[in-house]
């Protein structure tokens, strides 16, 4: 969908494919389309299988027209594809990050972009504990990965400007409601109370260019700052 507002159309593909139900750009809307955007925004949580049904024998169809041509999955002879996370479709693949910034340089000439989302929730465990919640060695480790591919992408001439962790606290998603926990900070449903978890630390240590190398390093300084003692609210 982006190329109308970088080329001023939509691609020779999708106009053969879905015909009429895509609208049509007099010549003057297509020259204020042209270039319009100031920075391409890329939510990126997850990488997945595909499967091009226009060639390949598979099940297609769903709810809207363009889905019927590609079919995703998360597995390959029963083999996850990366880590598995709190949300079925969701798994850690870290290269997937270094691939998606590498097409978008690409194909839309290197437009500014920022990652806009990036988050980990974890898988549920049935007896939970709050300081388990809390020592989320877990969502560091996605961030360190993610940030580590985003910087390949860099380095290979990427125009990146910005990284976003989703998110700040534990929030409520649309789909999921406060099933999931992304945050950095963790919410107590039940008063709100806000206390940061490990990896509000580290991110905070990463972003003053202060970021340890080794774990147990980190997590001796954690525990010697007595941050979980102190239950800091924000």
């Amino acid at each position: 969908m982006l190329d109308p507002l970088v080329f001023g159309d939509y691609p020779p593909e999708m106009r053969h494919i879905l015909g009429s139900g895509l609208p049509r750009f007099s010549p003057g809307e297509r020259k204020l389309l042209e270039g319009s955007l100031d920075f391409i925004g890329i939510n990126h949580y997850s990488t997945l299988y595909a499967k091009d049904c226009t060639h390949s024998a598979c099940t297609n169809g769903e709810d809207r027209p363009i889905r019927g041509f590609v079919s995703t999955t998360g597995y390959r002879d029963g083999v996850a594809i990366g880590g598995l996370t709190g949300l079925p479709r969701f798994f850690v693949v870290p290269r997937g990050m270094e691939k998606i910034i590498d097409y978008v340089k690409k194909r839309y000439n290197n437009k500014p972009m920022f990652v806009t989302e990036n988050g980990f929730t974890p898988p549920a465990q049935q007896s939970e504990q709050v300081q388990d919640l809390l020592e989320d060695i877990n969502r560091i480790k996605f961030h360190k990965a993610y940030l580590s591919s985003l910087a390949r992408a860099i380095r290979n001439g990427a125009d990146v400007r910005g990284y976003f962790i989703w998110t700040l606290m534990d929030n409520f998603e649309w789909i999921n409601g406060y099933n999931t926990r992304f945050g950095l900070y963790y919410v107590d449903r039940q008063t709100l109370k806000r206390t940061p978890k490990l990896s509000a630390t580290w991110f905070t240590s990463f972003l003053t260019n202060n970021s340890h190398s080794n774990k147990e390093e980190f997590w001796d300084s954690f525990k010697n700052d007595n941050i979980l003692a102190k239950k800091a609210e924000m």
